[in-house]
């Protein structure tokens, strides 16, 4: 534990910090950008540049990589932020950042190769099982296979993909003895993605296309064995707590620091709405000065802000634990699974309260409260914030065996 000890005790205090201050003071030009960014599902090159330069591709990297190697309380407080500006900008650097994590868990080589020279390259691609089959050659395998949800795949360097391996044509078995699966990166010249594919109700600029690789040579350096859990700490060989932690610290929070930050874009849209709209046979009177909408904007606000501090205590809670020498307890690992789980709920509740309060013009396509809504609930739709995860964590609360999905 002596590589862990020496971290300090976490705050769940970010407001402050100034990575969480950079990606506020970025919200005016995440707001030019959004409508180019729906309309041509990408991040046009100037915001790549500036997301570049205020290092937020580089968030959970190691310092010795030339990386920011961030707690994941100020990571999600970033992503969170970023979000509140422009929910596909939240999205992306969300994810490109927790497949950049999973990439520390490959071979010394590898990780020289694509973090060694450029820490700040963008990494996209599909993080779960599937999708793909290689065959043994010389020096690595070829891969062919075809992946969903390409999150950033048009701003990346490098794409992840995972995929079987085939020994004289069947499935070679992994550590279960159950045909496992192996993760790789390949180039992004080398794959080819499929633009008409993403055709979705919200999040459109994340640009999460399909994508594919059509026997495509990968070395052996370049591949990680695929545990069966969504993400195992592979990467704890790398000193500091930020590796040590369980991964239920970053899967999940990240997701919905997204749909929190997004509820928080929308709980401001009805708040200035409202201080605007008259709304048609109601006299002169505001939206605002309405009780109705007074309650709704106040009690969005109250169950949005308990789910986010319950998020950011649980962190807290892991990362503490193990600073301290401690070690993690399964029902504290549920409990921040369970705040993961909340906070997308609640962000979901404080939305549909201050979208319903929006009236007609919280339908109108370019209005800020559609964006909102489109957004925060195409986010409610994933899997790391789905309520499958209450049973999952209600059975480590009882003593029982949750299963390898809580780690």
């Amino acid at each position: 534990m002596d590589k862990v000890i020496e971290d300090t005790r976490l705050s769940t205090d970010v407001d402050a910090h100034p990575l969480v201050r950079q990606a506020r003071a970025m919200h005016p030009k995440l707001r030019n950008f959004a409508a180019q960014i729906e309309r041509e599902q990408r991040f046009p090159a100037e915001l790549v540049a500036l997301l570049h330069e205020a290092g937020f591709y580089r968030l959970v990297m190691p310092r010795s990589l030339g990386g920011l190697q961030v707690d994941p309380v100020t990571y999600t407080g970033v992503v969170e932020t970023l979000a509140e500006g422009c929910g596909s900008v939240g999205w992306n650097v969300a994810n490109n950042n927790i497949i950049k994590l999973i990439t520390l868990g490959l071979p010394d080589a590898g990780v020289e190769e694509i973090h060694g020279q450029n820490s700040n390259c963008v990494i996209a691609g599909t993080a779960i099982a599937g999708g793909g089959q290689a065959v043994p050659v010389p020096g690595g395998y070829r891969v062919t296979g075809q992946w969903s949800f390409g999150t950033g795949c048009m701003e990346a360097n490098w794409m992840l993909g995972s995929f079987q391996i085939l020994d004289d044509g069947k499935p070679r078995l992994g550590t279960s003895g159950a045909p496992g699966f192996w993760r790789g990166l390949f180039r992004r010249s080398e794959t080819e993605v499929i633009v008409d594919s993403w055709d979705v109700a919200g999040l459109r600029g994340t640009g999460s296309f399909d994508w594919k690789v059509t026997d495509v040579f990968i070395p052996e350096h370049r591949i990680m064995y695929h545990a069966g859990a969504p993400l195992d700490n592979q990467w704890s060989r790398w000193p500091g707590l930020t590796y040590a932690l369980p991964s239920v610290a970053w899967v999940g929070p990240h997701h919905s620091s997204v749909v929190t930050g997004i509820a928080r874009a929308g709980i401001a849209a009805l708040i200035e709405l409202a201080t605007v709209k008259v709304p048609r046979g109601r006299g002169t009177a505001t939206l605002g000065q309405s009780e109705q909408v007074q309650e709704a904007i106040a009690r969005a606000d109250t169950v949005l802000s308990a789910a986010r501090l319950w998020r950011s205590a649980t962190v807290a809670e892991l990362w503490n634990t193990m600073a301290t020498g401690g070690e993690t307890t399964l029902q504290l690992r549920a409990r921040c699974r369970l705040a993961a789980v909340n906070a997308g709920d609640a962000a979901r509740q404080a939305m549909d309260l201050v979208y319903h309060f929006s009236g007609t013009t919280g339908f109108k396509r370019g209005s800020r409260m559609s964006e909102c809504w489109r957004d925060l609930h195409t986010v409610g739709q994933t899997g790391m914030v789905a309520p499958e995860w209450y049973p999952i964590a209600g059975r480590a609360l009882l003593g029982m065996d949750p299963g390898p999905r809580l780690q």
